[in-house]
């Protein structure tokens, strides 16, 4: 049994295949394709361990399509041309176009993904891309603009029921035992919305008891991962728990955790582009108006690690980090945005007020568009109402207990009065 278990039930058939129900249930877009043999370039977007690369797999099996794959990691753009020059080869009349799948697509570089563009316009190939991150961020705008983008959704317990379930049923080497999971919280805990963390730590626990009856419950499973919990840190399978104890000990205020957090994230070999987008989004999420210049801090950190590449771009972000675990925080400015939004969907499409509406025709002025708004005002401030009647008064943004924000809260106050007064 030298492969994983993750790699020994892999689905070669989309009946077999389990979770993202609405891509591949039954009518859903996915699905409707794959049955009509009529698949665009695709990009599959999720978190790791949602099956991506297997989805990839089981579209050139069911089409019946020549299958080439790279990854990003150690591909080039020679590799991609060598693909590519097979591709065109081995085209026949009315066969359908190969299938490309590039696993970890966001970690090629602006070339490699220039290189791919020609024969997915012409049609040589069809790129099937699987990323971790937002693929608006990561992917050349015209190679996007030729794809579909799919969001693969983490795994919940529904979904991890089945997996272990033909994990027990199917295995060659777990079907000869009399497993009986009593509880599965911890297991489930473990894996994190992960199918091949989940399948992994599964055949560990199994693995680690050595009798033909096998009981697992919570103290088993917590027992025999900590004795081996390094079996979780290879290659990437602890990505989303360290990254969110990084983000964590920065919100905490803890420079020490965050940058023992950022060295392991270094050592593992993380995209240091990723670690600087996340503190981009921190510096605006947790510290906000507490510190604007932790945003300026974070964004200059994410353009210099772009124009630096690792190993010097470990000391930028490590003066990032360490600046930002040590400002004070607020999620004012997140709070605010999510009170808007939530307000927005109770409300609907509220009016604009008359005054504030646009009046760039003489019918529009006559009917009072814009009417008693001025540009400008004594001390440029007048008290009029710039929210619609059906919430006026309504606040959104309550500012944070801090230095900043109590000096933005005492301008408010000398402006609006009562309105800020909370």
């Amino acid at each position: 049994m030298n492969k994983p278990l993750a790699e020994r039930l892999r689905p070669y058939l989309l009946d077999d295949y389990i979770g993202q129900e609405h891509l591949i249930g039954i009518n859903a877009p996915l699905r409707n394709l794959i049955k009509n043999n009529n698949i665009p370039s695709i990009i599959f977007w999720g978190p790791p361990g949602v099956g991506k690369t297997t989805l990839a797999k089981i579209i050139a099996n069911e089409t019946k399509r020549t299958f080439y794959s790279l990854s990003a990691i150690n591909s080039g753009v020679k590799d991609v041309r060598e693909i590519i020059d097979k591709a065109k080869k081995n085209i026949f009349f009315n066969s359908p176009n190969p299938i490309l799948f590039i696993d970890e697509i966001h970690r090629f570089s602006k070339s490699q993904q220039d290189s791919l563009l020609g024969a997915v316009e012409q049609g040589i190939v069809t790129l099937i891309g699987a990323t971790t991150e937002n693929p608006s961020f990561e992917v050349i705008s015209p190679l996007l603009s030729r794809c579909q983008v799919y969001i693969l959704k983490a795994f919940n317990e529904e979904s991890f029921d089945k997996i272990i379930d033909r994990a027990i049923k199917k295995d060659e080497y777990l079907k000869n035992k009399k497993i009986k999971i009593v509880e599965k919280d911890a297991l489930y805990a473990f894996a994190n919305g992960d199918g091949r963390k989940l399948l992994n730590v599964f055949d560990l626990i199994v693995s680690n008891i050595n009798t033909d009856i096998v009981e697992i419950n919570n103290k088993k499973v917590l027992d025999i991962l900590q004795k081996n919990i390094t079996v979780y840190d290879k290659n990437g399978d602890m990505h989303y728990d360290i990254i969110s104890a990084f983000i964590k000990s920065i919100r905490g205020s803890d420079p020490n955790a965050a940058v023992y957090w950022l060295a392991r994230m270094i050592d593992g070999g993380e995209d240091p582009k990723f670690i600087a987008r996340r503190l981009v989004i921190l510096a605006a999420e947790d510290i906000g108006l507490a510190n604007p210049n932790a945003l300026l801090m974070a964004n200059n950190c994410f353009d210099a690690v772009n124009k630096i590449g690792f190993p010097e771009s470990r000391i930028i972000l490590s003066e990032a980090v360490i600046y930002l675990a040590t400002s004070p925080k607020s999620n004012s400015a997140y709070m605010a945005i999510q009170n808007a939004q939530d307000e927005v969907k109770k409300t609907g499409n509220l009016s604009v007020p008359l005054h504030l509406r646009n009046a760039p025709t003489k019918l529009m002025k006559d009917i009072n568009y814009g009417k008693d708004y001025k540009h400008s005002y004594k001390n440029n401030f007048v008290d009029i109402e710039f929210l619609p009647k059906g919430i006026k008064n309504k606040n959104f943004y309550k500012s944070g207990n801090n230095i900043k924000e109590l000096e933005i809260k005492k301008v408010l106050l000398s402006k609006w009065n009562d309105k800020y007064n909370f």
